[in-house]
Parts: C-alpha cells; structure tokens; sequence
C-alpha cells in the first residue's frame, strides 16, 4: 500500500520499479534495430519519420522529433511528432481525441505521407483509434509501419511490420502510463532518431558533426570539433570555418585533407555523409595539401 508510505520509501519503490524498464527494452532490442535499418533507408530516399500518439505516448514522440533539428542539423520536416488534439494536447488533456480514427488519417494526409515515408504508432495501451486507423492508412499505402506498446495484445501490432513489445509490468499508481511505461517509449525513441542519425553520418567517433552553427555557442562549438577532429590548429580551424559556408563536416575536411569547399562538399557526396567514408575517399582518390599547420 504505496499510499502508507513516507516520501522516501515512495522513491525507493518507484525507483525498484524503474530499474526494470531497461531490462524490458532490452528485449526488443532486434526488432528497434530493424526498425533503424527501414528509418535509414527511408532517410536515404528523402523519406521521413512519423510518430503518431495520444497523451503522453504523443508528447513523448513530439518531444523526440522537435529535438532532432537542434542536435543534427536536419530539417524539421525530416522527424515529425503528431498528437491526437494536436497542438492544445501538449500541454493539456484533449478529451476524446484519441477516439477519432478519421482525425489520425487527415493528420497524415495533410502531411502528404507517402509510402516512401516511416510511421510508428506510439501508445501504451495499444487501441486508441487515432493511432490505429492512421496505421492501417500507412499500411494501405505500402509505408514501414512501426508500433511500440506496453501490452502485449496491443491492436497496434497488427498493423505493424516492426512491433515493439515493451514488457515494463503494471504501474506503481494504475494507469498512469507517464510512469514505467512513457520511461520505455522514451528508451526506445531515443535510440530510433540516434541510431538512425549515426547511420546517415550525422555523427562522427561521439561528436555531432552536422550541426548547423546559428548562434554563437554553436559556432565556438564547430570550430572546436573542427580542430580536435582534424588535429589542427585554432587558426586553420578558424579558417576551415571560414570556408565551409557552416558546413562543419566539411569544414573538418577542409582542415584536414586541405581540400576546397567544392570538393569536400563532393567527397561528402559521395560518401552519402559519412566522415569515416569520406576520410577514406580522400586517401584512395588522390593525395591532397594537409591544411594542419
């Protein structure tokens, strides 16, 4: 009985409880992995990635996809959230709106989702018909289909190509699915857009190297991947920056293979993005003046 506890044995419980979502996510790990793999191949064809959600399953998938721009540099179109209610339900309970079926199929259309696009469905419970219906629309269109959900039988996973089981057992407070259950949709959403962004070259080693430099921070942070990746100096870096036209992979190729903006940008071309891939372009094409003075 949680509600005879004190504040401190409350935390111990529901912190026992949280260890087990891990665990959970665990198991699905091959089916998120293949879930990655379709969202790559979409990315690469100019597809997108769609999450449709209600409650807090739709703020969850909101949250990650309106996190994507800032930390990669991709366009806000590229990861996209949508919530049953739409914009009001962020920050507010929309009654009834995970009801209609219809309103989950307009959000897509309206969106113009194709079927070179990914959707996943994101509901805990696993029946809400605005998550439903615009699966069986992406279905019907011949799109990856995703689902995540916290119960086994969940409708969602008949509509689904990848179907994420999230075995994270009851709540501490029934119903409240924000608890055990959001912790694991966030798990998983977290290794959907990294693990897709690492695959597509947004990240080189550990570091993010595509991001877009708009402000002063982020220009200070470019000029520092720049040197440390490229082992050159403040100053070449700073000239690389230069350079690039806020391009920072390129930039880090401009330092250190001292190539000119118009062929790193090719080189990059070529390697679909890939640093690594560029980098060993470089060496297997021709031997350029190292910048790295």
């Amino acid at each position: 009985m949680i509600d005879t506890k004190s504040s401190l044995e409350i935390c111990r419980i529901i912190n026992e409880e949280d260890k087990k979502v891990p665990y959970a996510v665990e198991k699905a790990l091959p089916v998120i992995a293949a879930l990655i793999d379709d969202v790559v191949i979409s990315f690469r064809k100019q597809g997108r990635l769609f999450y449709i959600g209600a409650g807090t399953s739709g703020r969850l998938g909101v949250l990650d996809a309106s996190e994507c721009p800032p930390t990669y540099g991709v366009s806000p179109e590229m990861v996209q959230g949508i919530i049953a209610g739409g914009v009001p339900a962020l920050t507010r309970s929309v009654e009834n709106a995970e009801d209609d079926g219809e309103a989950g199929v307009a959000a897509l259309k309206q969106l113009s989702f194709s079927s070179c696009d990914v959707l996943v469905g994101l509901t805990a419970s696993g029946s809400a018909p605005f998550v439903v219906d615009a699966m069986r629309y992406a279905q019907s269109l011949g799109a990856v289909v995703g689902a995540l959900s916290c119960n086994k039988d969940s409708l969602v996973f008949s509509y689904a190509k990848h179907a994420i089981y999230l075995p994270v057992g009851p709540e501490i407070v029934t119903g409240s699915t924000r608890m055990k259950s959001g912790t694991a949709e966030k798990l998983v959403l977290n290794m959907i857009t990294t693990g897709a962004m690492i695959r597509i070259g947004k990240v080189y080693n550990h570091f993010m190297v595509d991001l877009r430099p708009t402000n002063k921070k982020l220009v200070a942070r470019s000029k520092r991947l720049i040197a440390e990746i490229s082992g050159c100096s403040d100053e070449v870096a700073d000239n690389a920056f230069d350079a690039c036209h806020q391009n920072t992979r390129a930039g880090i190729l401009i330092a250190m293979m001292g190539l000119s903006y118009e062929e790193a940008v090719k080189i990059l071309e070529k390697a679909e993005g890939n640093l690594h891939q560029a980098i060993k372009l470089c060496g297997q094409t021709e031997t350029y003046g190292v910048m790295k003075q």
